[in-house]
């Protein structure tokens, strides 16, 4: 039902993959240039040279972690504005039926999944810390982390939002009304999803095993959109991800350099960082959610075909028919 409400809408092949991707590829690239003036302003005010933004970890270092971070974060804010100008004027489609199936977005759930995975990161670390203190380095500092709380909060929100309505929404439900089924939409864009975190300071680190964790991840949020019908498990968990993340722990070689309480000084493994979430710890997070939302007939949620919606006159007969 999520991905077949697409079709009661201008839903041509040229609106998604031409006009829609057009549209925002372009917002968010000019929502990055604030960053991109930024950080050269600082470089040639100090008499550097460009050849230290050739490096992703060296060129994030550059400006205040709180300032870097939310000019990376107002790009996704731009993407988010753009989509949404996207999907109300080409798509000529409400934003309520990109969001869920429900007659209205459930906040009951958006909540839900983000209480799920901020407790269990918060005392999964907590744990860790008190298991393996010397592989954090404590650096809460009062003033810049409350800036980085309020950029946080109003911020991270707008950048997971972006990237849930965009993979999880938009071309969700482009490529399943394109294709006629669930399955391609599902891999696709967890894919995509995975692909656009490629140039991340971790891959570099870890090296691009790490993309199992990404595409892995989409593949979780597509898993849950599409089982509950709507985007609202999905927009909470990624806010709760990241923005908790972004608070609790940073580190040298991670995308977000951040004030946060913790400074993780140890070196990432693979099997912490890729195979525990995706094998372990998100199959544990679905069966939860599973129970409580009391999902059922996976294999027509997953990979079924996308049905055409009656037209109201062919409703109104089949129902006199019953």
């Amino acid at each position: 039902m999520y991905i077949a409400q697409a079709y009661k809408f201008l839903h041509d092949w040229w609106r998604y993959f031409v006009v829609g991707l057009l549209v925002v590829f372009t917002a968010t690239q000019v929502g990055t240039l604030p960053l991109i003036a930024a950080i050269m302003i600082k470089v040639f005010g100090e008499g550097g040279d460009m050849t230290a933004l050739s490096d992703t970890a060296i060129m994030l270092s550059i400006l205040e972690s709180n300032l870097t971070f939310f000019l990376m974060l107002l790009s996704f804010a731009v993407g988010l504005l753009s989509l949404y100008f996207v999907v109300k004027y080409i798509h000529k489609q409400p934003w309520l039926t990109l969001t869920t199936s429900r007659k209205k977005t459930d906040w009951g759930r958006v909540w839900f999944g983000f209480s799920l995975i901020a407790g269990f990161t918060i005392i999964s670390t907590l744990i860790d810390y008190n298991a393996s203190p010397e592989n954090y380095v404590f650096q809460f500092d009062l003033v810049p982390f409350l800036i980085l709380a309020v950029i946080g909060i109003v911020m991270v929100p707008l950048q997971t939002s972006f990237e849930e309505y965009f993979f999880r929404g938009y071309f969700m439900q482009g490529i399943g009304v394109l294709s006629g089924n669930r399955w391609l939409p599902l891999l696709i864009t967890s894919f995509l999803f995975g692909i656009m975190h490629i140039a991340n300071p971790e891959v570099e680190k870890i090296g691009y095993i790490i993309m199992v964790y990404y595409i892995g991840t989409g593949l979780f949020l597509g898993i849950i959109t599409l089982m509950d019908e709507g985007l609202e498990l999905a927009l909470g968990f990624h806010a709760g991800n990241n923005l908790v993340g972004a608070l609790l722990v940073t580190a040298d070689w991670t995308v977000f350099q951040t004030h946060s309480i913790f400074k993780d000084v140890a070196e990432p493994t693979v099997g912490f960082m890729a195979i525990v979430p995706v094998f372990i710890l998100y199959p544990i997070l679905i069966f939860i959610m599973a129970k409580k939302y009391k999902w059922t007939n996976w294999n027509e949620k997953l990979f079924g075909k996308v049905q055409r919606p009656l037209p109201v006159s062919e409703e109104v007969n089949n129902s006199s028919l019953v």
